[in-house]
C-alpha cells in the first residue's frame, strides 16, 4: 500500500500496452530503465516491466502485528499504515514523491520544448469534469490542436466520449490506484505524441485528495467543484485547493434548485489559496465557458512567450 495517499497495488493499463504491476511499495518508479520521455524515440516501449527490482522492499521492517501496539503514523495525505512507524513511512512519502518529481520534471521539460500547454483537471467524482471537457473541446478544437490524457480506475468510457469530439485522447486506467502520478503520464506521452504547440488535457481519476500530492510536470492544476457537492468543500480538503491555481464552480444552472452558497464557498477557497482564481461555469448552459476559454488562451499566450494577452489583462 502506498502511504503517501492508502492506495493498493494493482495492474495500471495503458491502452495499447500490456497491464503492468504498479505497486507503490515497490517505489513504484523504479524500473531499471532511463525514461527520458525523448519523443523522437521508438514508441516500441515494453511496459511489462520483466526487469528486476533491486530495492529493499518496504515491507520489510519486521514489525509485530500486536494490534494494541500499533503506530498510526500521519503523513502530508494523512494517510495511516497500521503497523509502521512514524519516520519509516515518512521517508517512503518522501521517497516516492521524490522519484514522481523526477518523472514530472521530464514532462515538464517535454511541455516546455514543444509548447504544449498542460493542465491537470482534478475533482471528485460526479463534478461534471468530462462533460466541462467535451465543452471545452467543442470551443477549442477549430483553433488549437487537442489532446487529452484520461485517469479512471476501470473502463474506456470518457476516453471515447472525448475522442467522439475528434480529438486524440489516451485511456490510463490506474486498477486500485486513486490517482496519476508522473510516470504513467510520462508513458502516455509517448502513446499519444501531442502536436507541438497543442493543448493537453489531463483528466485526473475522480479524487479530491491523492492528485494534490503528485505533480504530473502540468503548468497548472484546475479543481473543478460541482455546486451539488456543498460550499464547504475548499475546506473539507484544503491541499487540493491549495494546489489549483483556478477553480471551475460548475453546474451553476442548478442554483435555482439548490441551497447553495456561492459566495461562502468562494470565500473557503480563498482561505485556503488566496491567489486562486474562480470562475463559474456550466457546460449545459455554457455560462461562464468563455470565460474559461479565455483563461485557457490567456495562459497558453503566457506559457509560449512570458507576455500575458489583452484577455489575462483585462
Amino acid at each position: 500500500m502506498c502511504t503517501v495517499c492508502g492506495c493498493g497495488q494493482g495492474e495500471t493499463r495503458i491502452e495499447g500496452d500490456a497491464a503492468h504491476k504498479h505497486d507503490h511499495d515497490h517505489d513504484h518508479h523504479h524500473h531499471g530503465h532511463a525514461h527520458s520521455h525523448d519523443h523522437s524515440h521508438d514508441h516500441g516501449h515494453d511496459h511489462g516491466h520483466d526487469h528486476e527490482h533491486a530495492h529493499e522492499h518496504p515491507h520489510e521492517h519486521g514489525h509485530s502485528h500486536d494490534h494494541d501496539h500499533h503506530d498510526y503514523g500521519q503523513g502530508p495525505a494523512r494517510a495511516h499504515a497500521p503497523g509502521m512507524s512514524q519516520s519509516r513511512m515518512v521517508q517512503i512519502e518522501q521517497d516516492i514523491l521524490s522519484k514522481n518529481d523526477q518523472y514530472a520534471l521530464a514532462n515538464r521539460r517535454t511541455f516546455n520544448e514543444q509548447g504544449i500547454l498542460a493542465l491537470n483537471l482534478v475533482s471528485s467524482p460526479g463534478s461534471g469534469k468530462t462533460t466541462l471537457l467535451t465543452r471545452t473541446i467543442e470551443l477549442m478544437k477549430d483553433q488549437f490542436e487537442v489532446a487529452v490524457i484520461e485517469g479512471d480506475q476501470q473502463t474506456a468510457n470518457d476516453a471515447e466520449r472525448i475522442r467522439a469530439t475528434g480529438v486524440r485522447a489516451l485511456q490510463i486506467n490506474t486498477g486500485k490506484g486513486c490517482h496519476l502520478d508522473a510516470h504513467m503520464v510520462g508513458h502516455g506521452l509517448e502513446r499519444l505524441e501531442p502536436k507541438p504547440g497543442s493543448l493537453l488535457f489531463i483528466e485526473n481519476v475522480g479524487n479530491l485528495v491523492c492528485p494534490a500530492a503528485f505533480d504530473l510536470g502540468e503548468a497548472h492544476k484546475v479543481a473543478i467543484l460541482s455546486v451539488t457537492e456543498g460550499e464547504d468543500k475548499p475546506i473539507k480538503y484544503p491541499d487540493m485547493f491549495h494546489a489549483a491555481d483556478l477553480m471551475l464552480l460548475n453546474k451553476v444552472d442548478l442554483l435555482p434548485y439548490l441551497t447553495f452558497d456561492v459566495d461562502k464557498c468562494i470565500g473557503y477557497a480563498r482561505q485556503v489559496n488566496p491567489n486562486i482564481k474562480v470562475l463559474l461555469t456550466s457546460a449545459v448552459s455554457g455560462e461562464g465557458m468563455d470565460a474559461w476559454r479565455r483563461w485557457i488562451e490567456a495562459t497558453r499566450a503566457i506559457a509560449l512567450t512570458g507576455h500575458p494577452t489583452l484577455s489575462q489583462s483585462e
